[in-house]
């Protein structure tokens, strides 16, 4: 049966409120240091720009090919995936290679390098600190039962099957800190800022992805639509009706 704590008020004043304060403000100064490290804005390549664009309007055509007819889907369809000069076909031979064009623009590696020194590092620092500083205490607790999945997430760093799975080791709590906190910074810093760990996560293991095939994938998705008009003899009712309201 799970043990209650009783938990001091001093470490609620010298662990929990400190712990999220400096995680709060390392967020911010990394949004900082990271505009200080960043390059000069480069003019993106207008042909990625152009992909794009194509790929979101293809993507716009297949949820919306029920509401136009047949007629208009298939030329709209020819258009982007002819097979001669349709906008999605991409010719054998002619298909980008993304790490190719890393190494051969030094600039791009710098600010990859750059990205990946101001998440690591203040990272690796703060939980260095936390471990050595705040390692073994029960910080809080969640005003709500769980279930014993959540032991490994919440009592990082304790080793007792005793304790209630509600509270909240203080080592758990910097790392429920590291990737919660983005909406206070998005508040804080606005909608784009650079202390979104996860999204720079996603970025990291989607680098190197050929946007070629990001094409080819839209072209095979638009040509198994199956058209189905759901306005059938629409044009004849609304002729009809504007007849009779013309009369």
């Amino acid at each position: 049966m799970a043990e209650d704590l009783v938990l001091d008020t001093a470490i609620r004043d010298w662990v929990l409120i400190p712990l999220s304060v400096v995680m709060v403000l390392i967020g911010v100064l990394r949004y900082f240091v990271s505009k200080l490290m960043k390059g000069s804005s480069q003019i993106p390549d207008p042909k990625i720009v152009k992909e794009g664009q194509v790929i979101i309007r293809a993507r716009n055509l297949r949820a919306g090919a029920n509401y136009i007819p047949a007629k208009s889907f298939r030329a709209r369809k020819a258009y982007y995936s002819n097979e001669e000069n349709g906008l999605l076909h991409v010719p054998k031979g002619q298909a980008a290679n993304p790490q190719a064009q890393m190494f051969s623009d030094p600039n791009m590696a710098m600010d990859m390098m750059k990205k990946n020194l101001s998440m690591i590092i203040p990272q690796t620092l703060t939980f260095a600190w936390v471990n050595f500083f705040f390692s073994g205490f029960v910080a809080a607790k969640i005003p709500f039962p769980l279930t014993q999945r959540f032991r490994a997430m919440l009592q990082n760093g304790i080793d007792l099957s005793t304790v209630d799975v509600s509270y909240v080791s203080s080592r758990s709590w910097y790392f429920l800190n590291l990737f919660g906190l983005r909406g206070l910074f998005s508040l804080i810093l606005g909608e784009e800022n650079a202390t979104d760990d996860t999204q720079r996560m996603m970025q990291m293991s989607g680098f190197g992805m050929d946007p070629s095939k990001t094409l080819g994938a839209e072209k095979d998705g638009l040509d198994i639509v199956q058209h189905e008009w759901v306005l059938p003899k629409f044009e004849q009712r609304a002729e009809s009706v504007l007849r009779k309201l013309v009369k």
